[in-house]
């Protein structure tokens, strides 16, 4: 799955992608498990071989929110404590059991030493991140709960399937009966 996914975007040599593979190093995640936490410093990046991750923090009531979700073939990590060396405001916990391979922060730079190819394919990921948050925002501000409820069950209907109905009514900003009034008109 990761090599198919890292030839997707053809930057990277077939040595460099097996090289990156062979130092990934493989973790298992019970559902609950945490693979970064709030207030500890996230020096790794993930990638998901099996399992679902939900992004959340602590608001300033103390309310959980859920803002984003990754699943089986994509790459996950406290971005910015990664970044930045500073405690993360973020965790990042599995929503079912998760086997993820990861890496060092210390291993992605010497691979970018290595190659510029690394270079390149990180801007690549990040550009897409970008993007992907971009397109949240917008969705959060410009549409109704319903049309963004909606939304997902046309783009993603993994999330609705798979992911409980606190998270998900969370990760859409509105109230679990709330989401429970939508899917009532709907179905």
């Amino acid at each position: 799955m990761l090599e198919d996914y890292l030839k997707s975007f053809q930057i990277l040599s077939e040595d460099e992608i097996q090289n990156f593979i062979n130092q990934g190093e493989a973790k298992k995640v019970k559902k609950g498990g945490f693979l970064a936490e709030s207030g500890k410093v996230n020096t790794k990046i993930f990638f998901i071989n099996e399992g679902i991750l939900r992004s959340f923090y602590w608001s300033s009531t103390e309310e959980d929110i859920t803002y984003c979700f990754r699943f089986s073939g994509s790459f996950a990590s406290a971005y910015s404590s990664y970044l930045t060396g500073k405690p993360s405001v973020e965790s990042l916990q599995a929503i079912t059991d998760t086997e993820v391979l990861f890496w060092t922060k210390e291993q992605l730079i010497q691979l970018e030493k290595e190659s510029s190819n690394w270079t390149m394919l990180l801007k690549v990921l990040a550009e897409y991140e970008y993007i992907e948050l971009e397109q949240r925002i917008f969705m959060l501000q410009k549409e109704t709960a319903e049309s963004k409820y909606l939304d997902l069950l046309q783009n993603q209907p993994q999330l609705v399937k798979e992911i409980p109905l606190n998270y998900l009514a969370s990760y859409l900003g509105i109230t679990q009966r709330h989401l429970s009034r939508i899917r009532k008109t709907i179905y």
